[in-house]
Protein backbone atom coordinates (compact mmCIF):
# COMPACT_ATOMS: atom_id res chain seq x y z
CA UNK A 1 0.00 0.00 0.00
CA UNK A 2 2.76 2.46 0.93
CA UNK A 3 4.83 1.56 -2.15
CA UNK A 4 1.82 2.28 -4.36
CA UNK A 5 1.32 5.64 -2.60
CA UNK A 6 4.97 6.59 -3.13
CA UNK A 7 4.63 5.88 -6.85
CA UNK A 8 1.42 7.94 -6.95
CA UNK A 9 3.13 10.86 -5.21
CA UNK A 10 6.01 10.71 -7.66
CA UNK A 11 3.67 10.64 -10.66
CA UNK A 12 1.67 13.55 -9.28
CA UNK A 13 4.81 15.70 -9.11
CA UNK A 14 5.83 14.55 -12.58
CA UNK A 15 2.49 15.37 -14.22
CA UNK A 16 1.42 18.45 -12.27
CA UNK A 17 4.72 20.11 -11.41
CA UNK A 18 5.06 21.98 -8.12
CA UNK A 19 2.51 20.95 -5.44
CA UNK A 20 2.18 21.90 -1.79
CA UNK A 21 2.13 19.31 0.95
CA UNK A 22 -1.57 20.01 1.49
CA UNK A 23 -2.36 19.54 -2.21
CA UNK A 24 -0.50 16.22 -2.21
CA UNK A 25 -2.29 15.14 0.97
CA UNK A 26 -5.68 15.95 -0.57
CA UNK A 27 -4.87 14.11 -3.80
CA UNK A 28 -3.58 11.02 -1.97
CA UNK A 29 -6.21 11.21 0.81
CA UNK A 30 -3.61 11.09 3.58
CA UNK A 31 -2.39 13.51 6.24
CA UNK A 32 0.20 16.21 5.62
CA UNK A 33 2.50 14.45 8.10
CA UNK A 34 2.31 11.31 5.94
CA UNK A 35 3.30 13.38 2.89
CA UNK A 36 6.34 14.68 4.77
CA UNK A 37 7.44 11.12 5.57
CA UNK A 38 6.83 9.92 2.01
CA UNK A 39 8.87 12.78 0.52
CA UNK A 40 11.75 11.92 2.85
CA UNK A 41 11.52 8.29 1.72
CA UNK A 42 11.66 9.30 -1.95
CA UNK A 43 14.70 11.48 -1.27
CA UNK A 44 16.42 8.63 0.56
CA UNK A 45 15.78 6.40 -2.47
CA UNK A 46 17.59 8.87 -4.73
CA UNK A 47 14.56 10.62 -6.25
CA UNK A 48 15.44 14.33 -6.73
CA UNK A 49 12.51 15.89 -4.86
CA UNK A 50 13.07 19.51 -3.81
CA UNK A 51 11.14 21.80 -1.50
CA UNK A 52 10.66 25.46 -2.48
CA UNK A 53 9.92 27.65 0.51
CA UNK A 54 7.71 30.72 0.65
CA UNK A 55 4.06 31.52 -0.20
CA UNK A 56 4.43 30.08 -3.72
CA UNK A 57 6.50 27.15 -2.56
CA UNK A 58 5.92 23.43 -2.57
CA UNK A 59 7.53 20.18 -3.63
CA UNK A 60 8.81 19.61 -7.14
CA UNK A 61 11.09 17.28 -9.08
CA UNK A 62 14.44 18.33 -10.47
CA UNK A 63 13.88 19.84 -13.92
CA UNK A 64 14.00 17.17 -16.61
CA UNK A 65 13.61 14.23 -14.25
CA UNK A 66 11.22 11.57 -15.52
CA UNK A 67 10.34 8.26 -13.93
CA UNK A 68 9.51 5.05 -15.76
CA UNK A 69 7.49 3.71 -12.85
CA UNK A 70 4.26 3.85 -14.86
CA UNK A 71 3.27 0.19 -14.86
CA UNK A 72 -0.46 -0.46 -14.53
CA UNK A 73 -1.97 -2.81 -12.01
CA UNK A 74 -4.61 -5.32 -13.12
CA UNK A 75 -7.38 -3.21 -11.63
CA UNK A 76 -6.12 -0.03 -13.31
CA UNK A 77 -5.98 -1.73 -16.71
CA UNK A 78 -9.52 -3.02 -16.29
CA UNK A 79 -10.76 0.45 -15.28
CA UNK A 80 -9.22 2.05 -18.39
CA UNK A 81 -11.00 -0.34 -20.74
CA UNK A 82 -14.25 0.06 -18.81
CA UNK A 83 -14.04 3.86 -19.08
CA UNK A 84 -13.96 3.93 -22.88
CA UNK A 85 -17.16 5.26 -24.51
CA UNK A 86 -16.87 4.70 -28.29
CA UNK A 87 -20.21 6.41 -29.09
CA UNK A 88 -19.55 9.75 -27.37
CA UNK A 89 -15.92 9.71 -28.52
CA UNK A 90 -17.07 9.33 -32.12
CA UNK A 91 -19.52 12.23 -31.71
CA UNK A 92 -16.62 14.39 -30.56
CA UNK A 93 -14.62 13.39 -33.62
CA UNK A 94 -12.28 11.22 -31.55
CA UNK A 95 -13.51 7.76 -32.57
CA UNK A 96 -10.43 6.79 -34.57
CA UNK A 97 -8.16 8.39 -31.96
CA UNK A 98 -9.75 6.34 -29.18
CA UNK A 99 -9.44 3.14 -31.21
CA UNK A 100 -5.75 3.85 -31.91
CA UNK A 101 -5.07 4.67 -28.26
CA UNK A 102 -6.73 1.46 -27.13
CA UNK A 103 -4.71 -0.53 -29.66
CA UNK A 104 -1.47 1.02 -28.40
CA UNK A 105 -2.50 0.39 -24.81
CA UNK A 106 -3.14 -3.28 -25.55
CA UNK A 107 0.22 -3.58 -27.30
CA UNK A 108 2.07 -1.93 -24.41
CA UNK A 109 0.47 -4.03 -21.67
CA UNK A 110 1.70 -7.45 -20.62
CA UNK A 111 -0.32 -10.23 -22.22
CA UNK A 112 -2.21 -10.99 -18.99
CA UNK A 113 -3.34 -7.40 -18.47
CA UNK A 114 -4.27 -6.94 -22.14
CA UNK A 115 -6.42 -10.03 -21.91
CA UNK A 116 -8.13 -8.76 -18.76
CA UNK A 117 -8.96 -5.51 -20.55
CA UNK A 118 -10.59 -7.42 -23.39
CA UNK A 119 -12.59 -9.53 -20.96
CA UNK A 120 -13.94 -6.34 -19.33
CA UNK A 121 -15.32 -5.16 -22.68
CA UNK A 122 -17.11 -8.48 -23.12
CA UNK A 123 -18.72 -8.31 -19.68
CA UNK A 124 -19.53 -4.63 -19.08
CA UNK A 125 -21.07 -2.07 -21.44
CA UNK A 126 -21.85 1.60 -20.80
CA UNK A 127 -25.00 2.92 -22.52
CA UNK A 128 -25.26 6.66 -21.78
CA UNK A 129 -28.63 7.63 -23.35
CA UNK A 130 -31.80 7.32 -21.30
CA UNK A 131 -34.69 5.04 -22.23
CA UNK A 132 -37.34 5.87 -24.84
CA UNK A 133 -35.44 8.72 -26.42
CA UNK A 134 -33.86 8.94 -29.86
CA UNK A 135 -30.31 10.28 -29.92
CA UNK A 136 -30.36 14.04 -30.40
CA UNK A 137 -28.63 15.17 -33.62
CA UNK A 138 -25.56 17.28 -32.85
CA UNK A 139 -24.05 18.18 -36.24
CA UNK A 140 -21.88 20.95 -34.76
CA UNK A 141 -20.39 18.95 -31.88
CA UNK A 142 -17.15 17.99 -33.66
CA UNK A 143 -16.40 21.59 -34.68
CA UNK A 144 -17.29 22.74 -31.19
CA UNK A 145 -14.91 20.21 -29.65
CA UNK A 146 -12.13 21.51 -31.90
CA UNK A 147 -12.78 25.07 -30.76
CA UNK A 148 -12.63 23.95 -27.12
CA UNK A 149 -9.27 22.24 -27.67
CA UNK A 150 -7.84 25.34 -29.34
CA UNK A 151 -9.41 27.92 -26.98
CA UNK A 152 -11.08 29.70 -29.90
CA UNK A 153 -14.29 31.69 -29.67
CA UNK A 154 -17.39 30.59 -31.57
CA UNK A 155 -20.37 32.40 -33.04
CA UNK A 156 -23.58 30.39 -32.65
CA UNK A 157 -27.17 30.78 -33.76
CA UNK A 158 -29.18 29.13 -31.01
CA UNK A 159 -32.81 28.09 -30.60
CA UNK A 160 -34.11 28.65 -27.07
CA UNK A 161 -37.47 28.14 -25.35
CA UNK A 162 -38.39 31.81 -24.82
CA UNK A 163 -38.92 34.61 -27.30
CA UNK A 164 -37.17 35.59 -29.39
CA UNK A 165 -36.72 31.89 -30.13
CA UNK A 166 -33.56 32.30 -32.22
CA UNK A 167 -30.60 34.30 -30.94
CA UNK A 168 -26.99 34.79 -31.99
CA UNK A 169 -24.24 34.65 -29.38
CA UNK A 170 -20.46 35.02 -29.34
CA UNK A 171 -19.16 32.48 -26.82
CA UNK A 172 -15.92 31.29 -25.27
CA UNK A 173 -16.47 27.50 -25.12
CA UNK A 174 -15.04 26.01 -21.92
CA UNK A 175 -16.22 22.40 -22.18
CA UNK A 176 -18.98 19.96 -23.12
CA UNK A 177 -20.89 17.56 -20.87
CA UNK A 178 -22.81 14.42 -21.83
CA UNK A 179 -25.87 14.11 -19.59
CA UNK A 180 -28.46 11.34 -20.09
CA UNK A 181 -27.64 11.06 -23.78
CA UNK A 182 -27.65 14.81 -24.47
CA UNK A 183 -24.64 17.05 -25.01
CA UNK A 184 -24.43 20.44 -23.26
CA UNK A 185 -21.99 23.27 -23.87
CA UNK A 186 -20.56 25.20 -20.92
CA UNK A 187 -19.35 28.59 -22.17
CA UNK A 188 -18.45 32.09 -21.08
CA UNK A 189 -21.03 34.53 -22.47
CA UNK A 190 -20.06 38.13 -21.76
CA UNK A 191 -18.31 37.30 -18.50
CA UNK A 192 -21.01 34.91 -17.25
CA UNK A 193 -20.70 31.11 -17.44
CA UNK A 194 -23.83 29.64 -19.04
CA UNK A 195 -25.03 26.29 -20.34
CA UNK A 196 -26.43 25.58 -23.82
CA UNK A 197 -27.89 22.39 -25.32
CA UNK A 198 -25.65 21.45 -28.24
CA UNK A 199 -28.61 19.96 -30.13
CA UNK A 200 -30.27 23.40 -30.14
CA UNK A 201 -27.35 25.05 -31.95
CA UNK A 202 -28.59 25.86 -35.48
CA UNK A 203 -25.34 27.28 -36.90
CA UNK A 204 -21.81 27.45 -35.56
CA UNK A 205 -18.78 29.36 -36.82
CA UNK A 206 -15.36 28.85 -35.23
CA UNK A 207 -13.68 32.25 -35.08
CA UNK A 208 -9.97 33.04 -35.39
CA UNK A 209 -10.15 34.95 -32.10
CA UNK A 210 -8.69 33.10 -29.14
CA UNK A 211 -9.59 33.55 -25.48
CA UNK A 212 -7.78 33.02 -22.18
CA UNK A 213 -9.20 30.06 -20.34
CA UNK A 214 -9.68 30.78 -16.60
CA UNK A 215 -6.99 29.02 -14.59
CA UNK A 216 -9.39 28.13 -11.79
CA UNK A 217 -12.19 26.77 -14.03
CA UNK A 218 -13.25 23.22 -13.09
CA UNK A 219 -15.73 21.73 -15.58
CA UNK A 220 -16.99 18.97 -13.27
CA UNK A 221 -17.56 21.36 -10.37
CA UNK A 222 -19.18 23.95 -12.62
CA UNK A 223 -21.59 21.37 -14.06
CA UNK A 224 -22.50 20.05 -10.60
CA UNK A 225 -23.31 23.56 -9.41
CA UNK A 226 -25.38 24.19 -12.55
CA UNK A 227 -27.33 20.94 -12.11
CA UNK A 228 -28.11 21.71 -8.46
CA UNK A 229 -29.10 25.29 -9.31
CA UNK A 230 -31.32 24.08 -12.16
CA UNK A 231 -33.15 21.59 -9.94
CA UNK A 232 -33.72 24.25 -7.29
CA UNK A 233 -34.90 26.91 -9.72
CA UNK A 234 -36.94 25.00 -12.27
CA UNK A 235 -39.81 24.26 -9.90
CA UNK A 236 -41.38 27.70 -9.43
CA UNK A 237 -44.59 26.63 -7.71
CA UNK A 238 -46.27 23.58 -6.16
CA UNK A 239 -49.48 21.59 -6.25
CA UNK A 240 -51.36 20.39 -3.19
CA UNK A 241 -52.72 16.92 -3.83
CA UNK A 242 -53.97 13.81 -2.18
CA UNK A 243 -53.00 10.44 -3.62
CA UNK A 244 -52.97 6.77 -2.83
CA UNK A 245 -49.95 5.22 -1.15
CA UNK A 246 -49.41 3.19 -4.32
CA UNK A 247 -49.25 6.39 -6.39
CA UNK A 248 -46.73 7.91 -3.98
CA UNK A 249 -44.50 4.87 -4.43
CA UNK A 250 -44.98 4.95 -8.22
CA UNK A 251 -43.71 8.54 -8.40
CA UNK A 252 -40.14 7.34 -7.93
CA UNK A 253 -40.36 5.53 -11.27
CA UNK A 254 -42.30 7.99 -13.46
CA UNK A 255 -41.43 11.44 -12.05
CA UNK A 256 -38.19 13.45 -11.99
CA UNK A 257 -36.25 12.70 -8.78
CA UNK A 258 -36.71 16.19 -7.29
CA UNK A 259 -40.51 15.97 -7.59
CA UNK A 260 -40.65 12.47 -6.15
CA UNK A 261 -38.33 13.25 -3.24
CA UNK A 262 -40.25 16.38 -2.26
CA UNK A 263 -43.63 14.64 -2.45
CA UNK A 264 -42.46 11.75 -0.29
CA UNK A 265 -40.87 14.08 2.26
CA UNK A 266 -44.07 16.15 2.62
CA UNK A 267 -46.51 13.23 2.65
CA UNK A 268 -48.86 12.82 5.62
CA UNK A 269 -49.76 9.51 7.18
CA UNK A 270 -52.37 7.53 5.19
CA UNK A 271 -55.98 8.11 6.16
CA UNK A 272 -58.56 5.36 6.69
CA UNK A 273 -58.98 4.98 2.90
CA UNK A 274 -55.24 4.72 2.26
CA UNK A 275 -54.78 8.23 0.84
CA UNK A 276 -52.08 10.73 1.82
CA UNK A 277 -51.91 14.52 1.52
CA UNK A 278 -48.72 16.07 0.13
CA UNK A 279 -47.28 18.86 -2.00
CA UNK A 280 -45.55 18.32 -5.34
CA UNK A 281 -43.15 20.89 -6.84
CA UNK A 282 -44.09 21.80 -10.42
CA UNK A 283 -42.67 24.10 -13.07
CA UNK A 284 -46.07 25.49 -14.10
CA UNK A 285 -49.75 24.57 -14.23
CA UNK A 286 -49.24 23.01 -17.65
CA UNK A 287 -46.26 21.00 -16.44
CA UNK A 288 -48.12 19.83 -13.33
CA UNK A 289 -51.08 18.77 -15.47
CA UNK A 290 -48.90 16.64 -17.76
CA UNK A 291 -46.92 15.03 -14.93
CA UNK A 292 -49.76 14.30 -12.50
CA UNK A 293 -51.88 12.75 -15.25
CA UNK A 294 -49.40 9.87 -15.15
CA UNK A 295 -51.05 8.80 -11.88
CA UNK A 296 -54.55 8.67 -13.36
CA UNK A 297 -57.31 8.21 -10.82
CA UNK A 298 -54.80 7.66 -8.01
CA UNK A 299 -54.35 11.39 -7.42
CA UNK A 300 -56.67 14.32 -6.73
CA UNK A 301 -55.48 17.89 -7.21
CA UNK A 302 -56.60 20.18 -4.39
CA UNK A 303 -54.79 23.38 -5.40
CA UNK A 304 -54.08 25.58 -7.26
CA UNK A 305 -57.58 26.06 -8.61
CA UNK A 306 -56.38 26.48 -12.20
CA UNK A 307 -54.68 23.09 -12.13
CA UNK A 308 -57.74 21.45 -10.56
CA UNK A 309 -59.92 22.98 -13.28
CA UNK A 310 -57.66 21.47 -15.92
CA UNK A 311 -58.10 18.04 -14.38
CA UNK A 312 -61.86 18.54 -14.26
CA UNK A 313 -61.89 19.39 -17.96
CA UNK A 314 -59.72 16.37 -18.74
CA UNK A 315 -61.98 14.05 -16.75
CA UNK A 316 -65.07 15.30 -18.56
CA UNK A 317 -63.40 14.98 -21.94
CA UNK A 318 -62.39 11.40 -21.19
CA UNK A 319 -65.88 10.58 -19.96
CA UNK A 320 -67.20 11.84 -23.29
CA UNK A 321 -64.79 9.65 -25.21
CA UNK A 322 -65.45 6.57 -23.09
CA UNK A 323 -69.14 6.66 -22.06
CA UNK A 324 -70.60 3.84 -19.99
CA UNK A 325 -72.10 1.31 -22.48
CA UNK A 326 -75.92 1.18 -22.49
CA UNK A 327 -77.56 -2.00 -21.22
CA UNK A 328 -78.20 -4.28 -24.18
CA UNK A 329 -80.98 -6.82 -24.67
CA UNK A 330 -80.68 -9.39 -21.94
CA UNK A 331 -77.33 -7.91 -20.93
CA UNK A 332 -76.10 -5.96 -18.01
CA UNK A 333 -74.51 -2.59 -17.83
CA UNK A 334 -70.79 -2.41 -17.53
CA UNK A 335 -69.58 -1.85 -13.99
CA UNK A 336 -69.32 1.79 -13.01
CA UNK A 337 -65.92 3.39 -12.80
CA UNK A 338 -64.37 3.69 -9.33
CA UNK A 339 -65.75 6.65 -7.40
CA UNK A 340 -64.19 9.84 -8.57
CA UNK A 341 -62.49 8.55 -11.74
CA UNK A 342 -59.60 10.89 -12.46
CA UNK A 343 -60.79 13.52 -9.99
CA UNK A 344 -62.44 12.94 -6.66
CA UNK A 345 -64.78 15.57 -5.30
Amino acid sequence: MRASRLVSLLLLLQTRGRMTAQELADALEVSVRTVYRDVESLGAAGIPVYADRGPAGGYRLLDGYRTRLTGLTAGEAEALFLAGMPGPAAELGLGSVLAAAELKLRAALPAELADRGGRIRQRFHLDAPTWFREPEPTPHLTALAGAIWQDRRVLVRYRRWKTPREVTRSLAPLGVVLKAGRWYLVADAGGEVRTYRVGAILDLTVLDERFDRPDDFDLARCWQEHAERYERGVYRTEARVRMTVAALELMAYVFPPAMSRAARAAASDPDADGWVHTTVPIESVRHGHVELLKLGGEVEVLAPAELRDRFTATARALAGLYPTPATGSGGTAAPAAPPGGLVRR
